[in-house]
């Protein structure tokens, strides 16, 4: 693995992707639109002994994505992993927060790493070789109320993982969906959401995780490794996606109680 692209490399999980493809040699391009944090990753990619560049990148532009593309053949000549990890967070149900809020997801969270796959499958074709990774969510997977915009995103990415998982394998190409649960990291950073008891939720949630960034990085290392479709790297996470897979009389059960609660508590605050 010499040559990864990682998008939203400035900070918490991509700058962790970085530092962990960097301490197995590979070169890194860091694609962000977070000048001073792209510059920090940087340092610290050559601090753990490579090399890398940075390429500013809004991952909503389709001609950004194709002029990265052009730069990558010109710098290196092929590609062999890309880190669609950029994204962005929001909080509320169906009939609340703003429209512009679900566009706003949908172009960063979904389109965009469509955009990332669609941009260097040719690449990758030509070579026939490559891997994709594609940052979703235990939301994608486990679709919680009182998250509706950033499931749809999430379930979005897993479902487009894991189509290319099995349409670019006959051309060596492999695909991971990184389905992660709450983590410490900075996602909660300018996260939209008109309930204020969300961002407390998430605030509690990321201090009592049991797992960083690093250690989600280093689960989505292996899992490339084996070709793994999905990369569920929290245990909780693990046991749950086995309950709604396999038990999911329970999951039902579970998933009722919690939205009777978010009924009560909107209840209590008219």
């Amino acid at each position: 693995m010499k040559h990864v692209l990682i998008t939203g490399a400035a900070s918490g999980l991509g700058r962790a992707l970085a530092l962990r493809f960097a301490k197995a040699g590979a070169h890194i391009c860091i694609a962000d639109i977070n000048a001073d944090g792209s510059k920090e990753t940087l340092a610290m990619v050559k601090a753990a002994g490579s090399d890398g560049w940075i390429y500013s990148l809004d991952v909503r532009s389709p001609e950004q994505w194709q002029a990265l593309a052009e730069e990558v053949s010109q710098r290196w000549g092929s590609i062999d992993v890309v880190i669609n990890n950029a994204g962005v967070a929001t909080g509320d149900r169906i009939d609340a927060g703003e429209w512009a809020w679900w566009e706003w997801i949908i172009d960063i969270n979904l389109k965009g790493v469509a955009l990332g796959c669609r941009t260097f499958t040719p690449l990758m074709k030509k070579q026939g070789s490559g891997y994709f990774i594609n940052v979703a969510s235990l939301a994608g997977l486990m679709v919680a109320p009182s998250m509706a915009s950033y499931n749809v995103t999430k379930a979005g990415v897993v479902a487009l993982s894991e189509t290319m998982h099995y349409e670019l394998k006959p051309y060596g190409i492999g695909t991971t969906a990184l389905c992660p649960g709450f983590f410490r990291t900075n996602l909660n950073v300018g996260m939209k959401t008109s309930d204020p008891d969300m961002l407390k939720f998430v605030d509690k949630v990321f201090e009592s995780s049991a797992l960083d960034a690093d250690d989600v990085a280093d689960a989505a290392y292996v899992s490339m490794q084996k070709n793994e479709l999905i990369c569920n790297p929290h245990p909780v996470g693990r046991r749950a996606y086995f309950v709604k897979r396999f038990l999911p009389w329970i999951y039902r059960n579970q998933i009722g109680k919690m939205a009777e609660a978010l009924k009560k508590r909107e209840e209590r605050r008219k």
